[in-house]
């Protein structure tokens, strides 16, 4: 599950990380009210005013901008709110903005020049190590630092089966340049970091940049984290987080009804029980001269009211020309779904594309008349030959 920079940064605190001062704004009235409490909070003189959408290089798109006056703030707050924000990492259509993050100004000159340093965690699943990735060239432009200068990308393996230890914080440290209070300022960050990754069972946290400001503060300018999907039953908290506008309308509605569905950009859409299997579907799919236009798992209780769900969000997709059901009896016995394949569309008027039933395991011979004998226009199949050759027949 993708967090906004506001609700990253809710999290960092938490775990003691440092981050400087904003208040969320969904209107302008409250973005200047915003801009008024910081001030006196914190003594600023400017804001930053960021878009909260679900996609990074806001700053390329215009959705962060330096406001120096209180006119300033309502000013580009107006022209922030209801944009539609178009980033190297969003689609051509770019995401609507809902709401903007109001933060005080942390890029003051002092006694040192401030500095951006680009840091990450996340897992690496070839070696189930956790990585620390970090550079001291933090900013807009960390891809073309990875690929110009790679040895600018420091990287620290951490053992999750004793966390951080404190050697390898002073190392990042120590890496990056940083001496005396500085040094110390970054281990502190970095240990709450990584505590803050562990603690809210993150699959990613991305802070780009981690900000040394001239009186060597360090704090995370910036926040991107993904927290896994499957750990979210123990953070109640962070799951009530959960932003639906941000996500594909149709994906939500198949999360409300325990469906796991992926949209892809293909023309067949599929339905399975078990994600190998939808694998292994989506490969016969590219393999008779199709493409997948989703990932579909109806788990291993299809039911009637199950496979009818799935055929309606399906469906949904304007771009999906045929449909391939792949059900392995095992746990469910294919008659029954098969029952479920002709009560869905007999209750679903607008299906008007071919429909590819493969049955295999449990009762597939019984399910397989059941569908040949039911008068609807269902091609059903036995084996992967069969469906394959149905989806290319079907299609041509």
């Amino acid at each position: 599950m993708n967090l906004h920079e506001y609700q990253s940064k809710t999290i960092l605190k938490k775990f003691g990380v440092a981050v400087p001062e904003g208040v969320l704004a969904h209107t302008e009235e409250e973005a200047v009210k915003a801009a008024e409490y910081l001030q006196g909070a914190t003594g600023t003189d400017k804001w930053v005013i960021k878009a909260q959408v679900h996609a990074g290089g806001r700053g390329k798109g215009g959705g962060v901008k330096v406001a120096k006056s209180i006119e300033e703030v309502r000013k580009i707050s107006s022209e922030i709110l209801g944009m539609t924000l178009v980033t190297p990492q969003t689609s051509a259509e770019g995401k609507l903005v809902r709401k903007i993050y109001v933060e005080q100004n942390i890029f003051y000159f002092g006694p040192t020049e401030p500095t951006e340093i680009y840091m990450s965690i996340l897992l690496n699943r070839q070696k189930g190590h956790t990585i620390l990735m970090y550079s001291p060239r933090g900013g807009m432009d960390i891809e073309a630092v990875a690929a110009e200068t790679p040895e600018l990308i420091f990287t620290e393996e951490i053992d999750p089966k004793i966390g951080l230890q404190a050697f390898q914080a002073r190392k990042v440290a120590f890496n990056l340049g940083l001496k005396d209070e500085a040094l110390k300022n970054m281990v502190k960050f970095v240990t709450g970091l990584y505590k803050a990754y562990e603690g809210s069972d993150a699959s990613l946290f991305e802070i780009n940049p981690v900000f040394k400001t001239s009186d060597n503060k360090i704090l995370a300018a910036d926040a991107k984290v993904v927290i896994d999907n499957n750990a979210l039953y123990r953070h109640p908290e962070i799951a009530a987080m959960r932003d639906y506008d941000e996500e594909d309308p149709i994906e939500v509605e198949a999360t409300r009804h325990d469906l796991n569905y992926v949209k892809l950009t293909g023309n067949v859409g599929c339905m399975v029980n078990g994600a190998g299997l939808a694998m292994a579907t989506m490969d016969i799919i590219k393999l008779s001269g199709g493409s997948p236009a989703n990932f579909l798992d109806v788990g291993g209780s299809a039911n009637s009211k199950r496979v009818e769900e799935g055929f309606r969000i399906i469906l949904k997709d304007p771009a999906v020309k045929a449909i391939l059901v792949n059900i392995f009896g095992g746990i469910v016995r294919c008659d029954r779904v098969a029952q479920g394949v002709v009560d869905a569309y007999n209750n679903i008027s607008e299906i008007n594309i071919p429909i590819i039933v493969r049955l295999q395991g449990t009762n597939a011979v019984e399910g397989k008349k059941l569908i040949d004998e039911s008068g609807l226009k269902v091609h059903s199949a036995i084996t992967l030959q069969e469906a394959a050759l149905l989806v290319t027949q079907v299609l041509n």
